[in-house]
């Protein structure tokens, strides 16, 4: 329960009962000044002295005890009705149809009712406003007649009259309660969107290890607990992020001490097979020493690839980036090669342009790069039996291709590896801030080394 009082529901749920409240009281603050009004109105009057009905029968009762009336009498009846009505109007006609007597009559009314204009005043009073008795005297019509009129917003209800009187005031504090419950909505829901927009920009926010960084929990309600979670997942990752730091520390030590350990016994078995080259050996047994020859250059070649792709994932394989020639270097690097091809029947082509301008590259890196490459066609493409080596420029580039009418990588070869060449190749062009680019088929191999200008 203690939660829910906590969350954004409950707080919303609680602006909108103090408006519903607010309401509710403004409506018994209207009621009660009506009440106060009816009081100011009617002082001591009785509910009946406010009823039409009532009013209409006790004026007809007391003109009926105005018989033969003098005219002190009428002005005296009609002084006792001013007292008790201060807004109503009365006039007396008597029976030859002669205006006697008249008492805040508003407009003009004839010295000399015929016949005809009392039928006529009559139906034109009837349910109008005033509110018009008329009373024969002594409840005779021999003896003329007695009319009282009432305006008849005195006979509306107390509440009607508070609307009327305070209806601007009334409509000017909706409307400030109306405005107020927009304005607290709207401060409300800007808060949630803050704290919302704080919580995505902590989100976005990386520390040095490029993990997220935590945010300070200030509310227990929904989003509080998000922010919990959040820092909660933060310090996972974090944990996460630790272990795996540990397991690659313990994998590249396992790789180094590997590489080290294997590197002795390897060149044992190198030394022993040069002494057996110089025996005396049947075709069959120099065969296979040149067999195993080729094996040892294979792994001791695995094994420094394995070393350098350990060092470069760790940023710890030195870099030194100079400016130099790099067709120049591609054409020494090719005189090394070029016998190497040449004993497996390689079609080698060389078609190199100088560029115009050098590149900042590392030469042992640019080095490890070709020989990796050139190892890959030496693996791959002996099946068709072609290398060339061109260069291309343009205005937005330099790039060096080595191209091969092998079966291509994808396909199975009694050489394929793991791929760690390749790999370092990728880490060491980007590491130059160079790019690359390896198109694969059935009609061979096409690798591009590039620098963009």
């Amino acid at each position: 329960m203690k939660r829910f009082f906590q969350s954004l529901q409950a707080k919303y749920m609680t602006i909108i009962l103090v408006a519903l409240f607010l309401f509710q009281a403004a409506y018994l603050l209207i009621a009660m000044l009506a009440m106060g009004l009816q009081e100011d109105i009617s002082g001591e009057k009785s509910k009946n002295e406010s009823d039409p009905n009532h009013i209409e029968e006790k004026w007809h009762a007391d003109a009926k005890k105005l018989e033969r009336a003098s005219q002190e009498a009428i002005l005296s009846h009609f002084s006792k009705w001013k007292k008790k009505y201060p807004d109503a109007s009365m006039f007396w006609v008597d029976e030859h149809g002669n205006l006697m007597e008249q008492l805040d009559v508003k407009g003009d009314l004839p010295a000399n009712w015929t016949p005809a204009f009392t039928a006529k005043f009559i139906k034109e009073r009837y349910g109008g406003d005033p509110f018009t008795v008329i009373s024969f005297i002594g409840g005779d019509e021999k003896n003329g007649f007695i009319v009282l009129e009432i305006p008849r917003n005195l006979f509306l209800p107390p509440i009607v009259e508070v609307t009327e009187k305070y209806g601007l005031l009334l409509g000017a504090g909706l409307l400030l309660i109306i405005t107020l419950f927009i304005i607290i909505s709207f401060l409300f829901f800007r808060g949630i969107r803050k704290r919302l927009l704080h919580l995505q920009e902590a989100m976005e926010r990386r520390d040095m290890d490029n993990l997220p960084i935590g945010i300070d929990v200030q509310k227990n309600d929904e989003i509080g607990q998000l922010e919990q979670t959040f820092n909660e997942m933060i310090l996972e990752l974090k944990e996460s992020r630790q272990r795996e730091q540990e397991e690659e520390q313990l994998r590249r030590e396992l790789i180094a001490n590997l590489s080290h350990d294997l590197r002795t016994p390897l060149t044992k078995i190198n030394a022993q097979t040069y002494s057996i080259a110089k025996e005396k050996l049947s075709p069959e047994g120099k065969q296979a020493v040149k067999a195993l020859e080729t094996s040892i250059v294979n792994i001791d070649r695995l094994i420094e690839n394995l070393m350098s792709y350990t060092l470069l994932m760790a940023s710890k394989h030195k870099q030194e980036l100079t400016e130099l020639d790099a067709v120049r270097f591609v054409r020494e690097s090719m005189a090394s090669w070029y016998p190497v091809f040449e004993k497996e029947s390689f079609e080698v082509i060389i078609e190199l342009e100088p560029f115009q301008e050098k590149w900042q590259a590392d030469p042992v890196w640019l080095s490890r790069i070709f020989d990796n490459i050139l190892q890959n066609v030496l693996r791959h493409a002996k099946d068709g039996l072609y290398l060339e080596v061109a260069t291309e420029s343009t205005d937005e580039y330099d790039e060096i291709i080595f191209i091969d009418h092998g079966k291509g990588l994808k396909n199975s070869s009694g050489e394929k590896g793991a791929g760690i060449g390749l790999s370092i190749i990728d880490l060491m062009v980007k590491g130059m801030k160079l790019d690359w680019e390896m198109e694969s088929g059935d009609e061979g191999t096409a690798i591009k080394i590039r620098r963009i200008k």
